[in-house]
């Protein structure tokens, strides 16, 4: 019996430049200003080290840590931290998830990819699961 296909993930690439990392985090810097909500937000490498973190004013100290895992969660397993927030909230099986380290099952965390390879992820943390969605899809689409 054959296992069942697994959907082809992208492959790593080098890491992130720091002058795309500063375009990422202006435009998700931008969007959680123009709503007025205090954020976090960490742009990771394709290794998953912090290359630059924002924690904007009165935005709570605990999302800083949060924001990151977001990142490295997108990072380490190639698809966004709302995969692994979906899964826990399906529960059944899916709730396996919470014990595998390293996963933030939370959203906001998105993989950046160039050339159709990963090279690296942001996260955000600071506000509702989809306001943080939200900052980091608009930081993400500075790099189209």
């Amino acid at each position: 019996m054959n296992a069942p296909a697994q959907t082809p993930t992208p492959p790593y690439g080098a890491p992130i430049a720091l002058a795309q990392a500063r375009t990422i985090m202006a435009a998700a810097e931008a969007e959680a200003q123009r709503n007025g909500w205090p954020m976090v937000i960490s742009i990771v490498d394709s290794g998953g080290h912090v290359v630059m973190l924002h924690r904007l004013d009165n935005t709570q100290l605990g999302s800083v840590t949060v924001a990151t895992g977001k990142a490295t969660t997108a990072v380490q397993f190639r698809r966004p931290s709302k995969v692994f927030e979906d899964a826990v909230k399906d529960g059944g099986l899916g709730l396996r998830i919470l014990g595998t380290p390293g996963i933030v099952p939370l959203d906001g965390g998105l993989p950046l990819f160039s050339g159709g390879k990963l090279i690296g992820a942001i996260g955000v943390s600071g506000g509702l699961s989809t306001q943080d969605a939200q900052v980091a899809r608009a930081g993400a689409e500075a790099m189209n």
